[in-house]
């Protein structure tokens, strides 16, 4: 399955995001930075990280 350049977009939000929350202890500037990525990547779609995963549809089953 090939992604769209949206959904590549989504995907590497949410992975950012998920870096800045597991590392925000350990490093908070780079945690920041890795936030600071994912936003910029969101902004052009006007959703959230929440909302990232929604749209990428990440644990649907199907039934």
């Amino acid at each position: 399955m090939s992604l769209t350049d949206r959904q590549e977009d989504l995907l590497v939000a949410v992975a950012l995001t998920e870096f800045s929350v597991h590392y925000e202890n350990a490093d908070p500037e780079l945690a920041e930075q890795a936030w600071q990525l994912a936003a910029n990547r969101l902004v052009e779609y006007d959703i959230g990280p929440a909302e990232a995963v929604d749209a990428l549809e990440i644990g649907e089953t199907g039934f």
